[in-house]
């Protein structure tokens, strides 16, 4: 391992803790020293501290914090380095970090910090090592994040968690930085929300920021993780937790599909559906001999939320995997799964789910803020307690919502390109029935649907919250019958009153009626 220590502007000392010994291999900036000793020293830890932090740098736990090489952790002892205002621009849940734990992010800081040497050659190709040194963290996580490296923000790199005056972005810089690593119309939307929001107007930054080019990944053969292949799946145990209504035909195949799996799950969980009252069970096929044991459940009340939840109490495995009734699978789809699973030592997996005829547009492995109920697989020790938020039933972003959960608790949740879930979309079962909102008999109808907006409210950023208003402004004004501008926007604000009226009330019943 070895520790370069800074002052922010240039490097004080570097120490190589194996030998004892301080190198003198200094460049002119902090990141071009960083990327020497990358040069020089592959297979090494490098860690990077302010020097007023040196006291707090907990060195004997650095190594531990990394499970795999393609891993880059940081931790800010005070404010991040983007201001705020960068959740204007990126609607992600790596912007609104929970400092208490490990969390997934690509907001990296100055003041502590550590890599691999050749993770750090791989990924910094073609970044300015001119750059001040925490625009050169950022900019180098920011473009290898959707590439696969696992970039985390680590309060145990520091002990005690001091707070100091970390130095943060100008107005100058943030432009650029939205300049170099988002679409040029997000250089005029942040002017936009930072006057209509914070009553500032700062184009001369604006405008600066127009003449920087926009920045690429440039390696692309960084390599990913590789498959485990001496584990024995023998010691891997999987249960499958399935809601279903209507579907006993696509249901029956789905049953089929993991019959057939080369690693077999233990149990299959099923929590079969019917708001009819004197209906029964129409899954005739469950008496038949299975592989594995199916924990069947029948109920009257309809909603995936309270179905999962439900289901959730007879998981006993050590991993769970989320499916839907209208799925296929190929035989070898857990085999494949748990090889990646396995390797990648997680506890949460978004597998990729398309529909018959789309093509994959994400071909990485990597950090993703996406959770899908019915098609992701989680350990027991990261689901723990958690479940399914009623607030959300009927509506939109539960499976965001519990994804959060699990952030929130310290496990980032990975995006897995194969193996590939089918989805067939079936249609409804002929017993369901459109759920009615209370908010359906609104003269003024909320915008955005109100358990979208609940969701943004409870895990986004002000700054979030008031940029997606922003573009759900305009975008929506194109598709509405209100043409004059100034109409729209006193109906849109209507909309979103409203919206954030009933997104309180979803929260105030669902606390009321747990």
């Amino acid at each position: 391992m070895i520790v370069v220590y800074h002052s922010c502007k240039k490097v004080t000392q570097i120490d190589d803790v194996d030998s004892g010994l301080e190198l003198g291999l200094r460049a002119t900036t902090i990141a071009a020293t960083l990327c020497n000793l990358a040069t020089e020293f592959p297979d090494r830890l490098l860690v990077w501290c302010d020097e007023e932090l040196s006291g707090r740098l907990d060195i004997d736990s650095v190594g531990r914090l990394f499970s795999n090489k393609q891993t880059m952790i940081s931790y800010a002892a005070g404010a991040n380095y983007l201001q705020s205002a960068i959740g204007y621009v990126e609607d992600s849940t790596f912007i609104n970090i929970n400092r208490d734990v490990r969390y997934a992010t690509w907001q990296m800081s100055a003041d502590s910090g550590a890599i691999y040497g050749a993770t750090l050659t791989a990924v910094s190709i073609d970044v300015r090592l001119a750059d001040d040194f925490g625009y050169f963290l950022n900019s180098v996580a920011k473009l290898a994040m959707p590439e696969g490296l696992f970039c985390y923000s680590e309060p145990r790199l520091l002990i005690d968690r001091p707070t100091s005056a970390t130095k943060t972005a100008d107005n100058r810089t943030l432009f650029r930085f939205v300049r170099q690593h988002f679409k040029v119309t997000w250089v005029f939307l942040l002017l936009l929300n930072l006057f209509l929001y914070e009553k500032r107007f700062p184009i001369f930054a604006a405008i600066q920021s127009l003449f920087y080019r926009r920045r690429r990944f440039a390696n692309q053969e960084f390599s990913q993780i590789a498959d485990s292949s001496d584990f024995n799946f023998a010691d891997v145990s999987i249960d499958v937790l399935i809601p279903t209504i209507g579907r006993k035909k696509y249901l029956r195949d789905v049953l089929d599909d993991l019959a057939t799996q080369t690693l077999l799950p233990r149990k299959v969980i099923l929590v079969e559906q019917n708001p009819l009252p004197e209906s029964k069970s129409e899954l005739d096929y469950l008496s038949m001999s299975w592989p594995f044991e199916i924990k069947h459940i029948f109920t009257h009340r309809t909603g995936a939320c309270h179905a999962r939840n439900r289901g959730l109490v007879e998981f006993t495995a050590d991993w769970l995997f989320f499916a839907d009734d209208d799925i296929r699978l190929r035989p070898d789809f857990l085999e494949e799964a748990f090889a990646k699973i396995l390797a990648l030592k997680g506890g949460a997996f978004n597998i990729c789910c398309l529909n018959r005829g789309k093509e994959r547009e994400y071909d990485k492995i990597q950090q993703t803020y996406i959770f899908g109920a019915g098609c992701s697989i989680v350990s027991r020790e990261c689901l723990g307690n958690s479940r399914f938020d009623t607030a959300f039933e009927f509506g939109f972003g539960e499976d965001s919502d519990l994804g959060m959960q699990l952030m929130n608790k310290g496990f980032d949740i990975v995006y897995l390109p194969s193996p590939i879930v089918l989805h067939l979309k079936a249609p409804f079962g002929g017993f369901r029935v459109k759920p009615v909102h209370e908010w359906d008999s609104d003269k003024i109808q909320p915008k955005p649907a109100p358990t979208v907006l609940l969701f943004k409210r409870k895990h986004f950023s002000r700054e979030q919250i008031y940029g997606y208003k922003t573009t759900l402004c305009l975008k929506f004004y194109r598709v509405q019958s209100i043409k004059n501008p100034f109409s729209y926007l006193k109906h849109f604000r209507r909309q979103w009153q409203r919206s954030i009226y009933w997104s309180d009330k979803l929260l105030q019943n669902n606390n009321a009626n747990p």
